[in-house]
């Protein structure tokens, strides 16, 4: 019995699964990059808020949501941002996840393919 051997792909086929796991890499990592911003903000706001929680629980504070300014009091804007940044952190994780399979997949890929990056 001998053993079946996959057809090899043409090298433009290659070349553009390459591209394509390169291009999804970065595209994840671009989201990323943006949900971290995303949980630097909403920690800097929170570090502000939550002191009045204290001291001025009434006091005005506005939100930007979809583009219209609503205004809030500390007390009902600290909860909200808060479950946000538990979204925000869960939706990164996920993606940090991805990140690393979608690498761990590209990395099989070059070795299948003895594929070697030169820098010029």
């Amino acid at each position: 019995m001998s053993a079946k051997s996959e057809p090899v792909p043409a090298p433009a086929d290659i070349q553009a699964q390459y591209n394509r796991f390169k291009n999804e890499l970065q595209a994840i990592a671009s989201k990323i990059g943006e949900l971290e911003n995303d949980i630097e903000e909403h920690e800097l706001v929170l570090s502000t808020l939550t002191p009045l929680m204290k001291t001025d629980p009434t006091r005005k504070c506005f939100r930007l949501i979809g583009g219209i300014l609503v205004e809030r009091t500390v007390t009902d804007a600290e909860p909200e941002l808060r479950i946000n940044t538990e979204g925000i952190q869960s939706t990164l994780e996920i993606l940090v996840k991805q990140y690393k399979t979608k690498q761990t997949e590209f990395e099989a890929f070059q070795k299948k393919y003895k594929i070697q990056v030169v820098n010029r």
